[in-house]
């Protein structure tokens, strides 16, 4: 990351820690005037990392987390206080939230039914974003690798009760979380599935992957693809969580 971008993204996160901190662990007996008692008002911190209403940050690297599922939101938010996903803004934030607390954070923002942003224009060469699309829908049998959507939906808008979408992503996340779970930075509880998946993808794939995934439309009023049985071995419990991005 160039300076002037880390030095942007230090400050943001400061501020971001503070404002966070006030809105979101402020008791609600305390809270006073103009501060409204409401879940709303205090999730506007959120904006300051995630983007207005939660549509997704400008730089390419906080996600868009209005309209997410549910409980891809619930589990993700515990995985940040229990340690099992890494970013410290995040993990200091929500370290002594209660279950309850979080599960009322996710229930508000994939409320949220808000337009998504027109994708990224590819830049890639054709045979790169073929190679992506066949990944995400047709896996690589050679390797035992499942098609991302297998997981994530025929139409990659995510899973019940609680795998993402795939779709209105921007590149710059889709590969740094794929990074992540491919050198352990973030983990689910086991069966974990994304580990296995993304030590099985080459850096090239992940290119290609990422390249072709941002460059999709998300279709209108898009919602979650039923449970199934899932492969690996996240297929010993339907819908099993813990996948990504």
């Amino acid at each position: 990351m160039p300076a002037s971008a880390s030095s942007g993204f230090t400050a943001r996160c400061k501020s971001a820690l503070s404002i966070l901190t006030l809105l979101l662990c402020t008791p609600l007996s305390a809270a006073t005037p103009p501060f409204q008692d409401t879940i709303a008002q205090r999730m506007t911190a959120c904006t300051v990392c995630h983007g207005k209403e939660g549509r997704a940050a400008t730089d390419g690297y906080y996600p868009r987390i209005a309209g997410k599922n549910e409980g891809y939101l619930f589990n993700q938010l515990v995985n940040f206080r229990d340690d099992r996903r890494n970013y410290r803004l995040m993990n200091h934030l929500v370290e002594q939230f209660s279950d309850d607390y979080l599960r009322e954070i996710a229930h508000y923002f994939a409320t949220l039914e808000l337009p998504y942003a027109a994708p990224q224009p590819a830049t890639a060469e054709p045979a790169v974003l073929q190679r992506g699309r066949a990944l995400v829908f047709d896996g690589d049998k050679a390797r035992d690798l499942p098609a991302c959507a297998t997981c994530h939906g025929s139409a990659l808008t995510g899973r019940l009760p609680a795998i993402p979408g795939l779709l209105g992503l921007p590149r710059d996340y889709i590969n740094g979380q794929l990074g992540a779970w491919r050198v352990g930075q973030r983990r689910a509880q086991a069966p974990d599935c994304m580990a296995h998946i993304t030590k099985t993808l080459t850096l090239a794939d992940i290119n290609a992957v990422s390249h072709w995934l941002a460059a999709q439309p998300v279709p209108a009023h898009a919602q979650p693809a039923a449970p199934v049985l899932l492969p690996l071995s996240c297929g010993d419990m339907p819908g099993k969580a813990g996948s990504a991005p």
